[in-house]
């Protein structure tokens, strides 16, 4: 678990929430139901053990920020040995993708990108996951 980041990335969070909503930290632990004393110890990296799934969810969920976004700024990435969906898939060799969606995830994870941005991002990753459904049943359905 890595608090330092993970105080960053609160940080970056909280201030983009009062910056472009004019939330106070009373107003982001109501909105985000994580209390105003764990707030400010995520934010002081004054923490022992790993911050509740529920009140991350929740901050993240408020804030239009991925989770996984904290999970990286928590030193934990989903699909990764380590991670909470277990191992992930062995890397392609040199295919850059994995720099690819490292990339797409740092962007997604700014509190300083605009969120029309990720909005488009998330559209298009959703789309392509429908995508690539589709092709495989119409590639599958045209070998048949």
């Amino acid at each position: 678990m890595d608090q330092e980041r993970f105080s960053r990335f609160i940080r970056r969070a909280v201030d983009e929430a009062k910056n472009s909503r004019g939330w106070t930290v009373n107003r982001l632990a109501a909105e985000t139901g994580v209390g105003r004393s764990t707030l400010f110890r995520w934010l002081a990296g004054d923490f022992q053990q790993f911050p509740e799934l529920a009140s991350v969810r929740g901050f993240c969920a408020a804030l239009d920020i991925p989770v996984s976004a904290a999970f990286t700024a928590l030193g934990v990435r989903p699909g990764r040995p380590g991670g909470a969906d277990g191992p992930s898939p062995p890397p392609s060799a040199g295919d850059g993708v994995h720099e690819d969606i490292e990339r797409i995830l740092a962007r997604l994870e700014d509190p300083l990108v605009p969120a029309a941005e990720k909005v488009v991002i998330r559209d298009m990753l959703r789309y392509l996951a429908r995508r690539s459904t589709v092709d495989q049943r119409s590639t599958t359905d045209s070998v048949a």
